[in-house]
Order: C-alpha cells, then structure tokens, then sequence
C-alpha cells in the first residue's frame, strides 16, 4: 500500500499580471501545469491540460494510463487552438506524479513530465531533482555544449524542446519513484526553481513543520528573491510506500505508428522482356525524384524563424530565403513591435533568429519582448516589505490527507 499526504499553494508572483499556472492534487494523483501564450492562453492551457489529465488518468491508473492522459491532455490544448484562432501557439508544461498499479497490484509512485517543471525527492534533509528539464540550455548541457553553471544564465534556459500544444506528436519521460515512509516529493513550476537555489528548496521543503506551512514557506520564499514569474507547488509526504516488481525509466512517444496498407504478399509478375525492364527503370527514377522532392520539402519547412514584418516580430515557418521552389510561409504575426527590443536584439532579428518549433518560436519572441519592458523598468526598494505582508492573502493552500480503501479479492 502506497499512500501521500498533500498540500498546494499557488501565487501570481510580483511582475504577472495574471496567474497561468494550475496545480491539482487528490489522493492518487499531483499535477504542476505551467502555461505560456498571450492573451490568457496560457491559463487556458494549463487548466485544460490538467481537467483532462485528472480524467484520463483516473480512467487507468497504470504506467501506460499516464502516458495517455498526457497525449490526451496534449490534443485537447491543440483542439482548442485550432477551435480558438486568438489562442493560436498557445501551451503548457505538465509534471505529475500518479499512484500507478503494476500487473501484480503494487500501487507505487510514478512521475510524468514534459516541460521545466520540476519535482525534487527530500530524505533526511538533502535534495534530489528527479525529473530533467526540456529546455534548449538544458539539452546543452546533456550533450557537453554547456557547464550547468552556463545554463544557470544562458539567455535560452527558457526556451523549452518539448511542450504541450505544440505538436501531435509528444516524447514523454516516465519514472518509477523510489520512496520511503516520510520522503516527501515536490512538484514546482519553475516560477518557484528559477527564484530559489537547491539549498534554500531543500531547507524550506523539510523542515519539520506541517505541510501547509512548507507550501506557503516556499511561495513566500519565492516572491522575496524576486517573484518574477507565477509561483506553484505541491508537496507530498508519503504516509506508506511500496516498491514495484518492474522499475521503468524510459523516453516514450504518443505518435500513432504507421499503418501498413499492405493486404498480403506482392506477387512478381511473369512478364518478361523489355518492357518489363522499361517499367522497373520509370519506377526507380520516380521513387529517386520523389525522394528527393520529399526530402528537400522536409528540410525547407523543418524549421521556424523570427523576422520583422510591418514593424512587429513575425514568425516564418521555413528556412530564411527559401530552398529550391519551397519558400517560407509566415504563420503568425505577434503583437511585439520592433521597436521595442534591445538594440542587440533587433540586429540579431534583421540576420533571423532560427528555432526548432512554433512553441520555442513564440517564447523567444516573448523573451525578446519581456528582455525591453525589464530594461525600462527601475527597481525600487520597497519590494522586500511588500512581499512579507502579502504572501499569505494571495496565496491558495490545500492539504489532503486520505487512506485509500483495501482492493477487494
């Protein structure tokens, strides 16, 4: 038997004006949604995704039911866009932790994530990150492109490789946890991991003080060192825990695989002679050139690319000039003049500025955009009190303690 007391608390932060952020936590399953995309798309994104999850999930609750919940989540956000064209690029992370039940009934804790959210594991005081942030940074740092210490600053951090919304097709990491009897698990959006270093989360997070205390702690934290973003939290202390016979930790994708159009074997024909070898050559040299043609389509219209457009940023989908007869098409003009970016920033724009997705696309067009409205702003020192006296009166707190029922048989 698996069982986890909860809390949550979510705050907007100091510099939002809106809280794009939702959170869910009952007795089997936690979720941190963090959602990006103007025009309260965000806050669509993230509260569509979760309802969705909640439900899918709690309709399988196994290892392969999270990883339909997060491809049903996934197509209800891209449903919605393509219903809603004012919500176009819109998406969201998503990291939860389910009670997931093995083929022998071990119920035992599994983690889902697509995204920057993160969940971090506390026992005896220290701090593990469990999961791996999908950000272009953080990919660098994988391959030895970057020191951690590099990314920590790296202008891309928040550039994510994998989002929801962004494509049918969605790569999602899984992970047994291994718990004990009074660990305690956090799942955070990264409004909370960006503000606050390892030590200060694992300091706050085990403390020895009601969970509820911890969660508004953390937020509270968060907002003094800044709050420059949403800030959410769920924090689970395990009541009960036990571990599955068959661990997983693996990589999975939610794309549909091809379905073969083949009804049996291909019988050669019996006729012979020139004619048959005429049809086989006109054959091979149109598989060849379609080949071609595909591949140079593919590659023409692999990528996106940020551009000016009649004095605001504008998002091409394809390579900058064009290749062979495939030219770039624009798929979305933003609301970001060109005037107000950083001089730096409007040279990089005139040579382009190449992305691997839509998603990443539209964030770098908003981080260009946040990157002037910051440099116009003038820190006061008045910050630090006004967030001591406020915490408490923005921030949500939840906590559920539950036993879950003995299967029957």
């Amino acid at each position: 038997m698996t069982r986890w007391r909860s809390a949550t608390a979510t705050d907007v932060g100091l510099v939002r004006d809106a809280n794009e952020d939702a959170l869910h936590a009952d007795p089997r399953l936690a979720i941190v949604a963090d959602g990006m995309g103007g025009h309260a798309a965000g806050e669509v994104a993230s509260a569509l995704a979760v309802e969705v999850f909640v439900e899918a999930f709690h309709e399988d609750e196994s290892v392969e039911g999270l990883t339909r919940a997060m491809d049903a989540a996934n197509r209800a956000v891209l449903a919605d866009a393509k219903e809603n064209p004012e919500r176009f690029g819109m998406g969201t992370t998503l990291i939860a932790v389910g009670l997931t039940i093995d083929g022998d009934g071990v119920v035992a804790p599994t983690l889902v994530n697509v995204g920057d959210s993160r969940a971090y594991q506390l026992r005896d005081g220290a701090l593990r990150q469990l999961s791996e942030d999908h950000s272009v940074a953080e990919e660098w740092v994988r391959l030895g492109r970057l020191t951690p210490e590099e990314a920590a600053v790296h202008p891309r951090r928040h550039q994510l490789t994998r989002v929801l919304g962004s494509d049918e097709r969605l790569e999602v990491d899984i992970v047994s946890l291994d718990v004990q009897a009074g660990d305690r698990v956090l799942l955070c959006s990264d409004g909370l991991s960006n503000e606050l270093s390892a030590d200060d989360i694992a300091s706050i997070a085990s403390a020895p003080a009601p969970l509820e205390d911890a969660v508004v702690a953390l937020v509270s934290a968060a907002r003094s060192h800044g709050g420059h973003d949403n800030i959410s939290v769920v924090l689970l202390e395990f009541v009960e825990a036990e571990r599955t016979a068959a661990p997983v930790r693996r990589t999975v994708s939610t794309a549909t695989p091809p379905r073969s159009t083949s009804s049996g074997p291909v019988h050669a024909s019996t006729r012979r002679g020139p004619t048959w070898r005429s049809g086989v050559g006109v054959l091979i040299l149109l598989a060849v050139a379609a080949g071609f043609v595909g591949i140079m389509r593919w590659y023409a219209y692999s990528g996106y690319y940020l551009a000016a457009d009649r004095g605001v940023i504008a998002i091409y989908r394809g390579q900058p000039g064009g290749v062979l007869w495939f030219k770039p098409t624009r798929v979305f003009d933003t609301s970001y003049p060109v005037a107000h970016l950083l001089s730096a920033d409007r040279q990089a724009l005139a040579r382009t500025i190449a992305e691997p997705s839509l998603s990443a696309a539209m964030n770098y067009a908003q981080s260009l955009n946040r990157a002037w409205h910051l440099s116009q702003s003038t820190p006061t020192t008045t910050l630090a009190p006004v967030t001591t006296t406020t915490v408490r009166s923005t921030t949500t707190v939840r906590s559920t303690t539950t036993t879950r029922p003995k299967a029957a048989g």
